[in-house]
């Protein structure tokens, strides 16, 4: 959201002012017109309206809300009011709190939604969804009065306090609109009711009241305007003004009840509210002054200030506070604030002096240059004077800069500055004002006579070192500040003191100005800054106005201040008037001597322009007729031409046509080519297709060998699991014939030991056969080891090669798997492998069979051997003596009987009953060869399971593709 300020005569934009999140609802002004406040619902924003900047943004609660935010008049006080009903004071300047209203007694407690103060700002109404009011004291900052309003009302709208000019702004009859478009109006201290506007037929939707409190304006709510006349509806109004003798009511001290403040409006008796027994009031009657102290009188303002406590203040102080001098020097000037006559003297408009003001006096502020020339002319429509017054500009430039934002502030101010501190500065019009000059110089004359004879030496007159201080009011000498206390001090003293303020100013630069030889030095001294303080000057001021005599002093010729008339302001006459009306009649004449050339002139340059026009018409006809003529010939030539395009036509028809039957050919060729690539592109699209169909198909082929792959290993690792476990098996067979043979071992040990303890025997028996039988013994008993030792190792080596066949199988596998081509020559391969098996198997029967043969020779040379061991024995024990040897004979026996496995007896049989030890061998002999057998046999099966399976698998071709 922004808001747009806007120029009201030439309706031209100045400036945009953002800042607003949500839209605005309420505008204040301060009365210097230079801040203002804006007001939305989620903030406050306080703009300069020198620089339309924003310099301070009160922001508050989403949950709490603004009601309103608005200047008091007369002060530099901001009432904030807040949808909580809680209000602050603030200060402008410094933003401090003064001050909080407490919250109002609950028994009338309503929502405030609309304000009203009264031009004094002492009293704030409130109002909101209620027909009750409460008028605050913001002196007291208490709650001094609730005033209900007919039952009928449910809700105020609005509140305006009615503006009255003998009232001093402490305004009585306040207007409620409530919520039926009824806008009664109540005296607030009577609590009766004056006066009404509108109906409910006929209901006011907003309204408004002139400054002066003389015209009411509403907008009715079927979209018409009445404008009511105040003093028609009532004279109450317009009564005169109260006597000397007044009584003024003291608010009490002590906190009221909200029962005791409570007033009811009635239309007919004023009724006062109910006082309470404890309440006193305390009543002051301020009595005249029968002597008729006419200095008191001067000095009390309408404002309630005491000008000789302001001139002890100034001089005390040097200055007023910044923040209050606006307030005091409207105070001190005692400003009618006329809007009506002001209104009437901008309505003339801009005078025509000053139309160029631009051109003399340029400034880079568009705003600033409007209000100076505004207030320029109004100064010459109040008096012709100014109008030719060169000066004019440079003396009320300082104050349009101060109160640019006020326009009828800036024009009375210079007003009262024309009428009191400029008095007979035009009796010698349009020369410099020699009398007061004259003044200036004897007042100078008499506290520096140096100086003065230093300025007639060097042909300084008081037009030089005087004048420009006064036309300009010390704008181009002082800064700001400087000049803001100057005349803080002037503005409070009679008039004489600026002319005294001339004197003092050369006399505290006297110094710089004795230095100084040439006249363009002085000139250049007298319109620029110079380092002086000007807190000396201002006390040298007021040393001069002490001790000046009488005879010589400016208060002597000037009178005392007189402020602007209220209402009109008063006729400014003090000037040579034949000279301004011979001025005025000279320019006058001189305008209609102008007006006179213009309106001969215009009369020629008619007649001028009569002639011209006359000679365009003719010139216009024979330019007419000659384009006439042309347009003739140019619409023969078209018709030639139009015949010669008809026949270039025909020819580019032709042409047309031929190239249509080209274009025709063309196309069908193309439309041919066409029809040859779109079949093309079918072949070549067939071919991709098949071409990825093929590639798919390897693509599949290889993911179905990949996952053959897989199968097959996991048949590899299945095989070498049943590898593993038929290795288990065997081992678990070699073990079986392992413990076999070792048991067949430790038997043949035991009877190698029987034989090696008979063969001791037979050596104890005979000694001269010991030897060559032991030879014979240990030599079988050499190659029955060796025997069994190659016997052992031909069974591993047959393991080993099984072993080698199973590996070579897998190998085959894989290889047969990976090369597809070369099937019929794994085949050959496999069939020579098997038959290197059949071989090896058929090497292994022989090996068997001779390993057979040996040990039948081993039993036939064991059998040999026990025989001729018996048939020693026989010989020996024939030989023998005594029946301990056949004793020992059967104990031998039966130790052999019992390491060859038989069961062991008991009793110890006699030789004849059982069999001799050859018998014994023979008979184990069957259990060895079946023994043989059996692992014959399993080797057999063996050998058939692994050649049925190489078989299988040469014979499966889709086993052996894999």
């Amino acid at each position: 959201m922004f808001l747009t300020c806007m120029e009201t005569v030439t309706k031209e934009l100045v400036s945009w002012m953002r800042g607003h999140e949500s839209s605005v609802f309420s505008i204040s002004v301060h009365a210097s017109g230079r801040y203002a406040i804006t007001t939305s619902s989620d903030t406050a924003q306080l703009w300069d309206l020198d620089t339309f900047q924003r310099k301070r943004k009160l922001n508050i609660r989403q949950s709490v809300g603004i009601q309103k935010v608005f200047f008091l008049p007369l002060s530099n006080t901001i009432l904030s009011c807040f949808k909580d009903n809680s209000i602050f004071a603030w200060e402008c300047d410094t933003l401090y709190c003064k001050y909080q209203l407490p919250a109002p007694p609950e028994s009338s407690s309503i929502l405030y939604k609309v304000f009203a103060v009264t031009r004094d700002g002492r009293i704030l109404a409130a109002g909101g969804k209620s027909n009750h009011l409460h008028l605050w004291c913001l002196e007291a900052t208490q709650l001094f009065r609730i005033i209900q309003m007919p039952t009928k009302v449910r809700a105020i709208r609005h509140l305006e306090f009615l503006p009255d000019s003998f009232d001093a702004g402490s305004n009585q009859v306040l207007g409620v609109l409530s919520q039926e478009g009824i806008m009664r109006f109540v005296n607030i201290q009577t609590c009766k009711l004056v006066f009404e506007i509108g109906s409910l037929d006929e209901g006011i939707s907003s309204s408004v009241i002139s400054p002066h409190g003389r015209y009411i304006t509403s907008i009715m709510e079927n979209g018409s305007l009445n404008i009511y006349s105040v003093q028609a509806l009532t004279q109450e109004v317009n009564k005169p003004p109260p006597p000397l003798v007044k009584v003024i009511e003291d608010i009490p001290k002590n906190k009221l009840n909200s029962n005791d403040l409570k007033v009811k409006i009635t239309s007919g008796r004023v009724q006062q509210p109910a006082k309470s027994r404890e309440t006193k009031i305390q009543t002051r009657i301020l009595k005249q002054d029968l002597m008729g102290n006419f200095e008191n009188k001067e000095n009390e303002m309408s404002d309630g200030l005491n000008k000789k406590r302001l001139q002890i203040l100034v001089k005390g102080y040097g200055e007023y506070p910044t923040k209050y001098r606006m307030f005091i020097w409207r105070s001190l000037l005692q400003l009618p604030e006329n809007h009506t006559a002001f209104s009437s003297l901008m309505d003339k408009g801009t005078h025509v002096a000053f139309l160029n003001l631009q051109e003399k006096y340029p400034i880079k502020s568009r705003k600033l240059l409007r209000v100076l020339q505004r207030t320029l002319s109004a100064l010459a429509h109040w008096s012709a004077i100014f109008s030719d017054t060169p000066y004019l500009p440079l003396l009320a430039f300082p104050f349009v800069k101060l109160f640019q934002n006020n326009q009828l502030i800036c024009f009375e101010v210079v007003a009262t500055l024309i009428i009191n501190w400029c008095q007979y500065w035009f009796e010698y019009f349009p020369n410099p004002p020699i009398s007061i000059l004259s003044m200036i110089e004897n007042v100078l004359a008499f506290h520096d006579k140096e100086l003065l004879q230093h300025f007639i030496n060097h042909d300084v007159t008081s037009q030089l070192y005087a004048w420009p201080l006064l036309e300009t009011v010390f704008s181009e000498v002082l800064t700001r500040e400087e000049w803001l206390r100057l005349f803080d001090n002037i503005f409070t003293n009679h008039p004489s003191f600026l002319l005294m303020t001339v004197v003092a100013y050369n006399v505290c630069s006297r110094a710089p100005l004795l230095h100084c030889t040439r006249k363009d030095d002085f000139e250049y001294f007298f319109h620029h800054r110079n380092n002086l303080d000007i807190s000396v000057v201002i006390r040298e001021v007021y040393h001069f106005m002490e001790i000046t005599p009488a005879n010589i002093h400016p208060e002597k010729e000037l009178e005392v201040f007189v402020a602007l008339t209220k209402g009109q302001y008063p006729v400014f006459n003090q000037y040579p008037k034949f000279i301004v009306d011979y001025q005025t009649q000279e320019r006058e004449r001189i305008r209609n001597d102008e007006l006179d050339y213009l309106r001969e002139r215009q009369t020629v340059e008619e007649m001028q322009a009569e002639v011209d026009q006359q000679r365009v018409k003719d010139e216009a006809w024979y330019q007419k007729q000659e384009l006439l003529r042309k347009a003739e010939e140019t619409r023969r030539e078209m018709l030639l031409q139009e015949e010669e395009k008809i026949g270039q036509q025909r020819q580019r028809l032709a042409t047309v046509k031929r190239e249509l039957k080209i274009k025709e050919i063309q196309l069908q060729d193309a439309a041919k080519r066409r029809f040859l690539k779109l079949q093309q592109d079918q072949r070549e699209m067939e071919l991709r297709r098949l071409d990825d169909e093929i590639e798919r198909k390897v693509q599949m082929r290889d993911r179905e060998i990949a996952n053959t792959t897989k199968d097959l290993e996991m048949r590899h690792l299945e095989l070498e699991a049943q590898r593993r476990l038929y290795e288990k098996n065997v081992t678990k067979n070699q073990e079986a014939i392992a413990k076999e043979i070792q048991e067949d071992a430790d038997a043949y040990r035991r009877k190698v030991d029987l034989e090696d303890h008979i063969f001791h025997k037979l050596i104890e028996t005979e000694q001269t056969h010991r030897g060559r039988n032991q030879k014979i013994i240990q030599d079988s008993l050499a190659e029955a080891e060796q025997a069994c030792l190659n016997t052992d190792w031909k069974i591993h080596t047959l393991h080993k090669q099984q072993c080698d066949d199973l590996h070579r199988s897998v190998g085959y596998q894989k290889v047969a798997t990976l090369l597809q081509k070369n099937r019929k020559k794994e085949r050959e391969v496999l069939h020579t492998v098997m038959a290197k098996d059949a071989k090896k198997w058929e090497d292994a029967e022989e090996k068997e069979l001779h390993l057979r043969s040996e040990k039948e020779a081993s039993a036939l040379s064991d059998a040999s051997r026990m025989w001729f061991l018996k048939r020693e024995m026989n010989a020996a024990v024939e030989h023998a003596e005594g029946p301990c040897i056949q004793a020992q004979v059967h104990g031998l026996q039966n130790e052999r009987v019992a390491s060859s496995g038989f069961p062991r007896t008991s009793q110890f049989h006699d030789i004849s009953e059982k069999e001799s030890s050859a018998q014994i061998c023979l008979n184990r002999k069957p259990e060895w060869d079946n023994m043989e057998q059996n692992l014959i046999k399993k080797v057999r099966n063996l050998r058939q399971r692994l050649t049925a399976q190489a078989r299988n698998r040469c014979e499966n071709p889709r086993l052996v593709a894999a």
